[in-house]
C-alpha cells in the first residue's frame, strides 16, 4: 500500500532542472557512523535520514546560503549554514554525545538563528515534551514554561499570559499566520489543538517590529508538523485518556514525501465531561467536544519552496453558569453553550535567488462564534473574516552584515448575525513596513530595526442611540513607529549575555472603543471609550545563560513601561442591577523575571534536576490614583523537577520517570477589584518510554497531576469569584503507535 501511494505521487512529480545536492557522512567522536540521524532543511521543509553507513543525500538544494539541522537522540544537535555554489556539495559531520536539550533553529525571530546565536532569548518547547507533562489542554501545558501563565475558565477555555500581559496584548501565530478569533473576550480561547503542531516558540516581550499591533506583550509562535522524509510514507495513531474528566483524545495522521512533493493529513477528536474538583463534585457544564483536521501539501525544487496548509477546528463547549449543580458524566453540552468554527488557510512561498531570497506568507481565517442561551437559535453570532499578508526580502549578505526589509498587513471584517451584539459590525485594515539588520563578529551580535504601522477601524451604527447594545458609527486611524536594539555576546565560551531594548504598541480593540452593555461572565455593564489612544511600551530585557556538559543556568530580568495602558474602572452608576465600568487609560509598569538551573551530575548520567522561579509585578501609574496594582497578574511560582532516564533490557527504550513539585505563592498584590489568593503546592508524577514487543513498538506515558488531590483556586481562574476550585487529581494515559 505504501509503495502504491508513493508511486501515485511520483506520477505527478515534475522534472526540474538544477539538481544541486548536499551529501556527506555523519559519525560520532570515535569516527563510527551513526544510523538514523535526521538531516533537515527548514526553509525547504524537506529532510532525510542517514543509512547504515551514516551517509545522507539531500537533492534539489538551491544555490546560495542553506541551513541544515542534524538531530539524533543522545547527541548534541548541529546546525550548519553552507554556501552551495556547485551541483555537488560534501558536508561531513561529527556529533558529540550530550544529555541536554538540543539547540533549535528559532523561526519566530528575524534571521532564524539557532538559540545560542540569537540576539533575543526565545523559549522553545516541542509539543512532545509538553505532552509528557500530561496536561489536558494546549494552553495548560504552555503555562508550565517559566514566564507563561493562563487565564482559565475550567478546562475548556484558556488564554495565555506572558509576564502579566494577556488578551489582545499577546499575539498568536499558527502556520505562519496570526490567529484572529475574537480574542478580546475573556471567554474566548485559542481555538488551537496541539495535534499536528511540532513545537512552540515564545517571545516574552514586545515583538511589534516583526508582527505589528497586538505583539506588545509577546508572541506565541506554533510551528506546524514536519513533512515526512523524502521517499517515505508514515502513519501514526495516538490515544489519550483522562480520569478526571473521563476524557478521550484520539488522533490519526499520515504523511508521505517524494523528492519534490510533500503531503500530510491529521484528524483529531477530543471529548471531555465536566471536570471534578478535589472534594469529588463536578463543575456543571464545563464539558466540551472538539474536532480538528489539519492537512498540507508542498512542493520544492532548487528554485523555490511552496507549502499550502489548512486547519479546521470545531469546538462545542458548555458555558458554566450554575457552578456545582447537576452531577453528570455526560459529554453532551447543555445550554448556555458556545459553538466555534475556525478555518485557517495558509500559503508560504520562498523564492531563492543566488544571494538572496523572498519569503511570502498569505493567510485567511474564517471564524464563526455562536452563543446559545436556551435553544438551537443563536442569540449571539459573530463572523470574523481575516486576510493576512507578510512579505520579507532577505537582502544579499554584505560581509558580516545581514538585513531584511518587509511589508505586512491585514484586512478584517466583523459581522453580527444574532439578535445580540457585543461589538458592532466593523472593518479593520492594517499596514506595516519594516527593516532590520544583523551584524555578527566573533561571538558578538548586534541587531537593530525600525517599523511604521497604520491601523484603520470603521464601524457601522446599530440600534437606538443611548440604549443597551447600541453603537454609533466610528472611524479611527492609529499610527505607530517602533524600534528595537539588541546585543548578544559570549562572556566566556559557555556564558552568554543578551541585552535588548524594544518598543511595542497595541491599538485599542473594538470592545474597548465601543462596548455598551453587560459583559458576559463579569456581571458588570461596560461602556467603551472612542477617545482611547494607542498603548505604547518600551521594554528592557537582560538575559544571562550558562551552559556546560553537566550544568545549565539562566537568569532573565525585564522592565516594561506602558503608556496609555487600557483598563476598566467603576463609574459609580448602576444599570439593571449591574455596576457600570468605563474603559480608561493610565501609564503602567511591569517588572520581574525568571531564574532557573538544570543540573546533570556526572557520572550519574541518568539523573536530572531542574528548578525555576518566576515573578512579575504590575502597577498603574497615575497622579490622581497614586500607585495601584494591575489586574490579572500571576502569582510567583517555584517549580522543581527530578527526572531519571533509563532503559530496561530490550523492551523499554528512552524510559523516564519524573517527580514535579510546583509551588505557587500567595498573591497579595491585587487591583482594587480583585481579591487576594492563597498559595498552594501541587505534586505531579510522570512515567513513560518506548516499549518494544517483538516487531511492535509504541510510546507510552502515564502522568498523575495534582496527585494529592489538593483543593486550590488559581489567581487567574475566572471561577475564583464564585469560589470554585480548580481541577482535582487527574491521571492521564497516553499511547502513540507508528503504524
Amino acid at each position: 500500500m505504501k509503495k502504491i501511494i508513493i508511486a501515485l505521487i511520483l506520477g505527478f512529480t515534475a522534472i526540474v532542472s538544477g539538481q544541486n545536492s548536499v551529501s556527506g557522512k555523519i559519525t560520532d567522536t570515535n569516527n563510527q557512523p551513526i544510523i538514523g540521524v535526521s538531516v533537515y532543511a527548514p526553509e525547504l521543509q524537506k529532510g532525510t535520514m542517514t543509512n547504515e553507513n551514516g551517509k545522507y543525500t539531500l537533492s534539489n538544494i538551491p544555490l546560495g546560503t542553506v541551513k541544515l539541522t542534524f538531530v539524533f537522540i543522545g547527541f548534541a544537535t548541529q546546525n550548519k549554514t553552507i554556501n552551495v555554489q556547485q551541483k555537488e556539495t560534501v558536508l561531513d559531520i561529527s556529533l558529540e554525545e550530550t544529555e541536554f536539550q538540543i539547540d533549535e533553529i528559532i523561526v519566530s525571530t528575524a534571521f532564524n538563528k539557532i538559540q545560542s546565536q540569537n540576539v533575543v532569548k526565545v523559549e522553545h518547547a516541542t509539543i512532545k515534551e509538553l505532552q509528557k507533562k500530561g496536561t489536558a489542554t494546549l494552553i495548560e501545558s504552555l503555562a508550565t514554561i517559566p514566564g507563561v501563565s493562563q487565564v482559565s475558565t475550567g478546562t475548556s477555555i484558556g488564554k495565555p499570559v506572558i509576564r502579566g500581559l494577556s488578551g489582545n496584548r499577546v499575539l498568536v501565530y499558527s502556520q505562519g499566520v496570526r490567529i484572529e478569533n475574537q480574542q478580546f473576550g475573556d471567554e474566548h480561547g485559542l481555538g488551537l489543538n496541539d495535534a499536528g503542531i511540532e513545537s512552540v516558540e515564545i517571545i516574552k516581550g514586545p515583538a511589534s517590529l516583526l508582527y505589528g499591533s497586538d505583539a506588545l506583550g509577546g508572541v506565541l509562535y506554533f510551528n506546524p508538523e514536519k513533512f515526512a522524509n523524502s521517499g517515505t510514507f508514515k502513519t501514526d495513531f495516538s490515544q489519550k485518556f483522562f480520569t478526571n474528566t473521563l476524557g478521550s483524545n484520539s488522533s490519526l495522521g499520515l504523511k508521505t514525501s517524494t523528492e519534490n512533493w510533500k503531503f500530510l493529513a491529521r484528524g483529531t477528536y477530543n471529548t471531555h465531561s465536566d471536570y471534578k474538583i478535589a472534594e469529588g463534585d463536578r463543575v456543571t457544564n464545563t464539558r466540551y467536544n472538539e474536532t480538528d483536521f489539519k492537512t498540507g501539501i508542498g512542493y520544492s525544487n532548487s528554485k523555490f519552496s511552496s507549502v499550502f496548509r489548512y486547519n479546521y477546528n470545531d469546538l462545542d463547549l458548555g458555558i458554566p453558569e450554575e457552578g456545582i449543580a447537576e452531577q453528570t458524566t455526560s459529554k453532551t453540552t447543555e445550554y448556555p453553550k458556545q459553538w466555534v468554527f475556525n478555518h485557517l488557510l495558509s500559503l508560504n512561498t520562498i523564492v531563492f535567488f543566488k544571494k538572496s531570497k523572498l519569503d511570502i506568507d498569505l493567510g485567511y481565517i474564517a471564524n464563526d462564534r455562536s452563543e446559545f442561551e436556551d435553544s438551537e437559535v443563536a442569540v449571539l453570532q459573530m463572523n470574523l473574516k481575516t486576510f493576512n499578508y507578510d512579505a520579507k526580502y532577505y537582502l544579499p549578505k554584505f560581509g558580516k552584515f545581514e538585513s531584511i526589509i518587509g511589508i505586512q498587513g491585514m484586512s478584517q471584517n466583523n459581522k453580527n448575525s444574532g439578535e445580540e451584539y457585543l461589538i458592532p459590525d466593523a472593518t479593520t485594515n492594517d499596514f506595516g513596513i519594516f527593516g532590520t539588520g544583523n551584524y555578527e563578529w566573533k561571538s558578538n551580535v548586534i541587531q537593530a530595526g525600525l517599523r511604521f504601522d497604520n491601523r484603520q477601524i470603521s464601524t457601522t451604527a446599530h440600534g437606538i442611540s443611548g440604549e443597551e447594545g447600541s453603537f454609533e458609527a466610528l472611524a479611527k486611524s492609529f499610527d505607530s513607529f517602533n524600534a528595537s536594539l539588541g546585543y548578544k555576546t559570549n562572556i566566556t565560551k559557555d556564558f552568554i549575555l543578551r541585552l535588548n531594548v524594544a518598543s511595542g504598541f497595541r491599538a485599542p480593540n473594538l470592545a474597548e472603543l465601543t462596548s455598551n452593555g453587560v459583559h458576559e461572565g463579569t456581571n458588570r455593564y461596560e461602556v467603551g471609550n472612542s477617545d482611547l489612544k494607542t498603548e505604547q511600551n518600551v521594554q528592557t530585557d537582560l538575559n544571562l545563560e550558562y551552559k556546560s556538559s553537566h550544568f545549565e543556568f539562566f537568569a532573565n530580568g525585564f522592565y516594561n513601561h506602558i503608556n496609555n495602558y487600557i483598563y476598566t474602572s467603576p463609574a459609580g452608576e448602576i444599570i439593571d442591577n449591574n455596576a457600570v465600568f468605563e474603559y480608561i487609560q493610565n501609564d503602567a509598569k511591569l517588572f520581574g523575571g525568571e531564574i532557573g538551573l538544570h543540573f546533570h551530575p556526572h557520572p550519574l548520567d541518568w539523573l536530572h534536576y531542574e528548578t525555576s522561579f518566576q515573578t512579575v509585578t504590575g502597577k498603574k501609574q497615575s497622579r490622581s490614583l497614586g500607585s495601584d496594582y494591575l489586574p490579572l497578574i500571576p502569582a510567583n511560582n517555584w517549580n522543581n523537577t527530578i527526572r531519571t532516564e533509563f532503559t530496561i533490557k530490550k523492551w523499554l527504550e528512552d524510559g523516564y520517570a519524573t517527580l514535579n513539585v510546583s509551588s505557587t505563592f500567595n498573591q497579595d498584590n491585587v487591583s482594587g477589584f480583585e481579591t487576594k489568593s492563597n498559595g498552594y503546592t501541587l505534586i505531579n508524577l510522570g512515567l513513560g518510554g518506548k516499549i518494544r514487543l517483538g516487531k511492535t513498538a509504541f510510546d507510552i506515558n502515564v502522568n498523575g497531576n495534582n496527585l494529592l488531590d489538593k483543593i486550590y483556586i488559581a489567581h487567574l481562574s475566572r471561577f475564583k469569584t464564585d469560589g470554585i476550585p480548580n481541577m482535582g487529581r487527574n491521571v492521564v494515559l497516553g499511547l502513540n503507535f507508528n503504524i
